[in-house]
């Protein structure tokens, strides 16, 4: 404590540290830290020059409610209210999913499959690429296609008007790639517009694929829509609904990229073969679990 009574931020970090342990949060300390780096601005490095300065009453009162939200359980990206994502910094909060690593593996993928179809057909800026991004959620996927590719057109569709609203705040923060960006309502593929058909080079999903019975975790379980994680008993029912249905939007070659758990990863592939995909495999994510079905429609 300073000589005249007030706090440093050293001091108040350890006590949020000790707060959060407390409540049982399994990374108190990088939790505090990037609560304390959103309430002070000072992000990296910097967090290091401000924790001997002392705490102004506003800034205080934004951090203390941060903590609290994040004692009662509140996943950390709520309480910031952002996330990074590849390369972007997301506006997050309940209406829709967190952003996770494993999805960034499936925009990579999804990017890869748009970019050996633009090498093939000699896409030009003229004659952009169409590419869909359903169940967009924040919009993650399909904003960062837009962002890292500008020969595509993207299409980003969910059936919650909650979670489109915040993917429409993240598409006014990545500028000139959003006028390359459509938003639209509704379940799946009835949100296309009907002249996209046979059209589409990559159709990319992260769909709810957990199964009614499936245990999740308390943080998951209590704040992420359920809507955006549980389609139905099993959890296949969305997946093969993308499977079965893609192929009719897809143009020649194009692929169908689905992000689902590794305990579905055989049966999807299976599925998508029986179906008259030219190729289907899984891929792993950064854990090694298969994590992402490609799924590719034959060239003609």
């Amino acid at each position: 404590m300073s000589d005249d009574g007030t706090l440093t931020w050293r001091q108040i970090y350890a006590e949020a540290v000790d707060r959060l342990a407390a409540s049982g949060a399994e990374s108190a300390e990088m939790d505090a830290r990037r609560m304390l780096e959103e309430a002070t601005g000072a992000e990296g490095s910097e967090w290091l020059v401000v924790l001997d300065d002392k705490a102004t009453e506003r800034r205080l009162a934004k951090f203390d409610a941060m903590v609290a939200r994040r004692q009662r359980g509140e996943p950390l990206q709520y309480v910031l209210g952002r996330w990074g994502f590849r390369h972007l910094d997301l506006m997050v909060d309940r209406r829709a999913l967190i952003p996770r690593p494993e999805t960034e593996q499936v925009a990579d993928r999804a990017l890869h499959e748009v970019n050996r179809l633009i090498e093939a057909e000699g896409v030009t800026y003229a004659d952009r690429l169409p590419v869909a991004d359903l169940g967009t959620g924040s919009g993650a996927i399909g904003l960062a296609l837009a962002s890292e590719q500008p020969l595509i057109d993207v299409w980003a569709t969910d059936i919650s008007s909650d979670a489109l609203a915040v993917a429409r705040a993240n598409l006014a923060g990545i500028g000139r790639a959003g006028t390359r960006v459509r938003l639209a309502e509704g379940s799946w593929f009835e949100a296309l517009p009907p002249d996209l058909l046979g059209q589409l080079g990559v159709i990319v999903s992260n769909p709810p694929y957990v199964a009614a019975d499936d245990p999740l975790p308390r943080e998951v379980a209590e704040w992420e829509p359920r809507l955006a994680l549980v389609p139905g008993p099993t959890g296949r029912e969305v997946i093969e609904h993308l499977i079965d249905t893609a192929p009719g939007w897809l143009r020649p070659a194009g692929a169908l990229v689905v992000e689902l758990a590794p305990t579905q990863a055989a049966s999807a592939v299976e599925r998508a073969r029986a179906a008259g995909y030219a190729r289907a495999e899984s891929y792993a994510d950064l854990t090694g679990r298969q994590r992402v079905l490609v799924a590719r429609v034959p060239p003609s």
